[in-house]
């Protein structure tokens, strides 16, 4: 293969067979459990990278079942969302800053990480319903890290607030070093859901609850309290992004 042709075809590792195709990618029926609970405010600021700002001292713990996405497949993902602001010259920006995710299938962990800088790390998210209880699950190697439970469609809500929220701006810290060890990208990367249909949206009494773990630390930001919940399924394709702030430049 020769220098142009490499130029022309290269996309992504390995060079002959790429691990995930090329986006934008599409989900069908993607279903989302969130438990929004209070924790350590000190904590939550030790986490999101300036210049994002804490808005206030919740974090949403997701699980995801992703049964049909484009190029990516079937999986399970699970991790933790943090609510944020960014103050631009058009004004501040509300939007959630991915602070950690787990995904069991390695094309998304790899497109996710090389494209925009999502947090992922190979573990075993589970999202289920066990009889009358949606049931959010996640191992790290043999160890459970994390488990919310949520009563299964006790009330419908509304979609206006559902669509508000996955409109939002994502915000994400994406790091990439260079062959001698030294960082070559650090950039915050800014993505969009989009061309979105909402199926359906609940909420239920709810708990989490999780646990310390030396390389999957979800403990290290504390459940002090659960303040809500929410089951809902939709349709989206999760669009290409943006760098908003270049922190080698």
């Amino acid at each position: 293969m020769n220098i142009d042709e490499i130029r022309h075809q290269a996309f992504a590792m390995p060079l002959t067979c790429p691990a995930f195709p090329p986006g934008p990618y599409r989900f069908m029926r993607r279903e989302f459990l969130v438990v929004t609970y209070r924790t350590d405010l000190q904590a939550l600021r030790a986490a999101v990278p300036e210049p994002l700002e804490v808005v206030d001292a919740v974090v949403k713990y997701e699980f995801i079942r992703m049964p049909d996405s484009t190029g990516f497949g079937d999986y399970t993902e699970s991790g933790q969302v943090i609510p944020v602001q960014l103050r631009t010259a058009a004004g501040v920006q509300a939007g959630a800053y991915v602070h950690a995710m787990y995904l069991n299938d390695h094309p998304p962990i790899a497109g996710g990480r090389e494209l925009w800088g999502f947090p992922k790390k190979l573990a075993t998210p589970m999202l289920d319903c066990e009889t009358d209880t949606l049931v959010g699950t996640l191992d790290y190697g043999k160890v459970r890290i994390a488990t919310a439970t949520m009563g299964f469609k006790h009330r419908a809500l509304a979609p206006g607030p559902i669509l508000a929220g996955i409109a939002q701006p994502n915000f994400l810290l994406k790091i990439i070093p260079h062959v001698d060890g030294t960082v070559r990208i650090c950039e915050l990367v800014r993505y969009h859901m989009v061309d979105v249909t909402l199926h359906g949206a609940w909420t239920g009494p709810a708990s989490l609850e999780l646990h310390p773990h030396a390389l999957a630390p979800v403990a290290d930001l504390p459940v002090l309290k659960v303040e809500s919940a929410v089951h809902f399924i939709a349709d989206m394709t999760l669009a290409l992004g943006t760098v908003e702030y270049d922190y080698l430049a």
